[in-house]
């Protein structure tokens, strides 16, 4: 009798055990279940949007001037950069939207000096030196479209940051481009409230 009593504790504990680690997978698959429901929600809420962007006769452009190579690979590798960080941005507008911007100027943070002229040495090589006075500018037209194609927003942009080298919370610091792109993403958040994901 006893030892019927005890080996029916013992099945008895077994099917608990089995019954609590069952528990735990489904628990584990429901999570799993319910955190990938809410990633497809948000990104079906904020699919990318497309993003068109001309940058017209920029032999023009005030100062996309390198320092140690030659124009064309510094504008192509300038523009590259810009254009993945506002495609970044563009990420906030609603899925089918499409953004359309032509730049018509741009002038970098700094002037571009002989290196001996500020003391450098003589190197041979140019260095791009940031003062105060020498503030970042983009001038650029956008149209902002629908997935219909109905106009939501357009405008004519003349982009100017005087405190670009003031420390504020939310810029970017030791990055290419930093001047630049905190200029265009505080235009982003001026212009689209809005539509700005928190995150």
């Amino acid at each position: 009798m006893f030892k019927f009593r005890f080996s029916s504790v013992i099945w008895t504990i077994l099917i608990v055990e089995a019954e609590l680690i069952e528990a735990t997978r489904m628990k584990k698959f429901l999570v799993a279940l319910i955190g990938g429901g809410l990633c497809l929600l948000s990104s079906q809420g904020y699919a990318k949007a497309e993003v068109d962007i001309t940058w017209q006769n920029p032999e023009d452009y005030s100062d996309v001037r390198p320092t140690n190579e030659s124009r064309k690979r510094f504008r192509e590798r300038t523009f590259r950069r810009l254009d993945e960080y506002i495609n970044e941005l563009s990420e906030r507008f609603p899925e089918g939207q499409k953004l359309e911007m032509t730049v018509t100027n741009l002038d970098l943070a700094g002037q571009v000096w002989p290196a001996s002229f500020v003391g450098f040495g003589h190197s041979g090589s140019d260095v791009r030196l940031v003062k105060r006075i020498d503030i970042p500018r983009m001038n650029f037209s956008y149209k902002l479209t629908d997935a219909s194609g109905a106009l939501v927003k357009e405008g004519e942009v003349k982009l100017k940051d005087m405190g670009f080298q003031d420390s504020l919370r939310g810029r970017l610091k030791q990055e290419t481009l930093q001047y630049e792109k905190n200029m265009i993403r505080e235009w982003f958040d001026d212009e689209f409230p809005k539509m700005v994901v928190k995150n």
